[in-house]
C-alpha cells in the first residue's frame, strides 16, 4: 500500500496538483489498493478540525495581520533604519532587522516577505542595490520569521510530535537570533565588496527614541506571548485569542489606525491563509493514518538504525532529506508529513525532540529560498523584477550561513534545549 501512495503523491505533485490533492490522491489510490474502506479518508479529514490546540494558529495569523494593517510598518521599517542604516549596506541590513522585529507579530515567513519585499526592495535599487541581490536579502531574511515566537510552523510540529509548543517557542529564539546575525554579517560582506551605500535616517537620537517608543508597544508582542505561556497564566490558544485583544487594542487606542475596513482586510486574509494551511492539515491527516496502519514509522526507524552505525549519521541522513522535500513542498506539508515518521526515528536514536523540531523547521525554511517551489524567493524576485538564476546566485552566502546554522542545532543540544 505505501509504495502505490507514494508514487501516486509524487505523479500527482509532478503535474501540478496542489499538495493537499495530492496527499489526498495518494492516500485514496493507496486505501483503494488494498481494500480498506473510503470512509476512513473522511474520518480523517474531520479528526484534525477537533483539535483545540489548532485554534492558536488561526488568532495568531489574525494578531499579526490586524498589527501589519496600519502604521507599524513604517515604524518597524524606521526604527530598524536608525539602528543598522549607518552601516554598509544599510537596507540590506534594515532588512534583516525588520524580519526578526516582524517575526514576532507575524510567525510567517511569506507575510514576511511580502510586507518587508514592497517596503524595501524599491528603495535598495534606488540605491545601487541589484536586483537579485536585493530579492536574495528579502526573500532568506524573511525566514528567520519561522523560529521566532509565535512560529506558524513550531505551532504545527508541536501538534503533529506532542512536544510542548511553550519549549518551542523558547527554544527557537537563540537560533533566530544567531541567523539573524549571520546574515547581518554576509549583508555587510557583499557590501563593502560592492561598495553598497548607508541609509541612515536623519534625526539622531530624538528620532530613534520617537520612532523606537512608537513601535515598542507591537515589538512586545511575542515578549507577552512568552511571558503568559512560560509562567502558565494561559494555553496557547487562550494567548493567541489574548494577542488578537493586545492587537486590537494597541492598534485602536495606542495606534489610532484600526478602521472597520482594516478588520475585515485583516480578518479576510486570516481566513485565506487558514484554509490553506487547514487544507493540508487535513489531508496530511489521511496520511498519517495509512502510515501508521502500515506500521512505516516503525519500520523506518528500525531500518535507519540497522543502516547507519552511529547517531550523528542518522542526524546527517535527517538533515539530507528534510533539506530536499523542503525543496520540493511548502513548509506546512513538509512539517505534518515529516514529523511523525522523524519524532518516531528521533526517539529511536535518543534525540530530543525539541532539537529535532528546530531541525526540521530551520532545514525546511532554506526550500522557502530554493528552486523549484521556493515560495520567498519567488515572492522576491518578483518584487525585485529579478531573474531567478539571478536571485539563486546571488543567494549562495546565505545557504552557507543557513547550514552552518543547521549544523550547529543538530550537533550543539545547547542552543535549543534549556
Amino acid at each position: 500500500m505505501t509504495p502505490s501512495l507514494v508514487w501516486i503523491f509524487f505523479l500527482l505533485l509532478f503535474i501540478s496538483v496542489p499538495v493537499a490533492h495530492a496527499m489526498l490522491g495518494g492516500a485514496a489510490a493507496a486505501l483503494w489498493l488494498e481494500g480498506k474502506p473510503m470512509a476512513v479518508i473522511a474520518q480523517r479529514l474531520y479528526t484534525p478540525t477537533q483539535s483545540f490546540p489548532m485554534l492558536a494558529i488561526p488568532f495568531f495569523i489574525l494578531a499579526g495581520n490586524l498589527m501589519m494593517s496600519g502604521k507599524f510598518g513604517v515604524y518597524l521599517v524606521n526604527t530598524a533604519r536608525l539602528i543598522v542604516g549607518h552601516f554598509k549596506g544599510g537596507l540590506g541590513q534594515v532588512s534583516i532587522i525588520g524580519s526578526v522585529m516582524f517575526g514576532g507579530v507575524s510567525g510567517s515567513a511569506v507575510a514576511d516577505a511580502s510586507a518587508l519585499g514592497n517596503a524595501l526592495i524599491p528603495v535598495q535599487k534606488k540605491e545601487g542595490y541589484p536586483a537579485g541581490f536585493s530579492a536574495a536579502i528579502n526573500s532568506a531574511s524573511s525566514t528567520i520569521s519561522v523560529l521566532i515566537p509565535p512560529s506558524i510552523p513550531l505551532i504545527l510540529y508541536g501538534l503533529v510530535s506532542g512536544v510542548s509548543i511553550v519549549d518551542l517557542f523558547i527554544a527557537g529564539i537563540l537560533p533566530g537570533v544567531l541567523l539573524g546575525v549571520g546574515m547581518m554579517a554576509t549583508v555587510g560582506f557583499v557590501a563593502h565588496r560592492r561598495n553598497l551605500p548607508r541609509s541612515p535616517l536623519a534625526g539622531g537620537f530624538s528620532a530613534f527614541r520617537m520612532q523606537m517608543f512608537a513601535a515598542l508597544p507591537a515589538l512586545l508582542m511575542p515578549v507577552f506571548v512568552i511571558g503568559a505561556l512560560r509562567f502558565g497564566v494561559a494555553t496557547p490558544t487562550e494567548v493567541s485569542v489574548l494577542a488578537v485583544a493586545y492587537a486590537l487594542i494597541i492598534s485602536a487606542v495606542v495606534y489610532r489606525d484600526l478602521s472597520w475596513k482594516g478588520i475585515w482586510s485583516a480578518v479576510v486574509d486570516t481566513g485565506l491563509m487558514t484554509g490553506a494551511v487547514m487544507i493540508i492539515i487535513m489531508a496530511s491527516s489521511t496520511i498519517q493514518w495509512v502510515l501508521t496502519a502500515e506500521r512505516v514509522p516503525q519500520e523506518l526507524a528500525v531500518w535507519v538504525q540497522a543502516t547507519f552505525a552511529e547517531p550523528w549519521m542518522v542526524i546527517i541522513a535527517l538533515n539530507l532529506v528534510m533539506l530536499i522535500v523542503g525543496a520540493f513542498l511548502d513548509l506546512p506539508a513538509a512539517v505534518l508529513l515529516l514529523g511523525p515518521l522523524f519524532v518516531t526515528i528521533g526517539n529511536a536514536i535518543g534525540l530530543d525532540l525539541v532539537q529535532l523540531g528546530l531541525m526540521m523547521v530551520v532545514n525546511l525554511a532554506v526550500g522557502l529560498y530554493t528552486p523549484p517551489v521556493g515560495t520567498t524567493l519567488f515572492i522576491s524576485a518578483a518584487i525585485a523584477r529579478a531573474g531567478v538564476g539571478e536571485t539563486v546566485k546571488a543567494l549562495m552566502p546565505f545557504y552557507c550561513v543557513a547550514i552552518i546554522l543547521l549544523l550547529l542545532i543538530s550537533y550543539v543540544p545547547a542552543l535549543t534545549i534549556y
